[in-house]
C-alpha cells in the first residue's frame, strides 16, 4: 500500500487544521448539534456488525472497529472533563494519556461495544447541555496541554472533537464500504 493510500485510510476526512475554532454563536450551535447527534451516528455506524467485523482493523496496522468505539468513549469523556476543568480553573494543565496503550487493554480489545456506546451517549448528552449553556467568552477559556506545550481554547477543542468524531465515523463507514458490509 502506497503512502498516499495509507494516508487516506488514516485520515479519511483529512487532518485536523490546528487553530480552527468555533468563534461565533452560529458555528458553536452547529458544533453543539454535531456533538449531541454523534452517539446516534456512531450507533448506526456499528449497527448489525458481527463480532468478527467488530474485530476487523479499519486499515492495515490500525485499530479494530471495537477498539475505535472504546477509544471514542475514552477520548470524548476525557474532553468533557477538560472542558469542565477549563471552565472552573484558570488555564489548568491537563493530564495527557497514552491512547494507543489504552486501546490495547483487554476492555478495549474484547468488550462488547454497547458499554462504550452508553458512555458516549451519556457523555455527549451532558456535553451538549454544557455547550448550550456557555457564553461566547467561555469558549475563549483554555487548558494547557503539556505534550503540545500550548494552551488550547475551548473553541478549538470543540472543533477538534467534532472533527475527531467525524474522523472515526469515516474509518468505520469506509471500512464497511470496502468490505461490502
Amino acid at each position: 500500500m502506497s503512502n498516499p493510500d495509507l494516508e487516506k485510510l488514516k485520515y479519511p476526512t483529512g487532518r485536523f487544521v490546528r487553530g480552527t475554532a468555533a468563534k461565533d454563536i452560529e458555528r458553536r450551535n452547529v458544533c453543539s448539534a454535531l456533538i449531541e447527534g454523534f452517539p446516534q451516528e456512531l450507533a448506526k455506524a456499528v449497527a448489525g456488525l458481527t463480532e468478527a467485523q467488530l474485530d476487523t482493523p479499519y486499515r492495515p496496522g490500525g485499530w479494530t472497529v471495537r477498539q475505535v468505539v472504546h477509544h471514542l468513549a475514552d477520548s470524548h469523556s476525557q474532553c468533557l472533563h477538560r472542558f469542565k476543568l477549563a471552565l472552573t480553573e484558570d488555564a489548568p494543565v491537563i493530564k495527557p494519556y497514552r491512547e494507543e496503550l489504552w486501546a490495547e487493554h483487554a476492555d478495549a480489545r474484547t468488550m462488547p461495544v454497547e458499554a462504550s456506546l452508553s458512555i458516549i451517549a451519556g457523555t455527549h448528552a451532558r456535553w451538549a447541555v454544557l455547550l448550550r449553556s456557555l457564553e461566547s467568552t467561555d469558549l475563549e477559556r483554555v487548558f494547557f496541554h503539556p505534550e503540545q506545550n500550548r494552551a488550547i481554547a475551548l473553541a478549538e477543542a470543540l472543533e477538534l472533537y467534532v472533527w475527531h468524531g467525524a474522523h472515526h465515523l469515516a474509518h468505520i463507514g469506509r471500512l464497511r464500504e470496502r468490505m461490502g458490509w
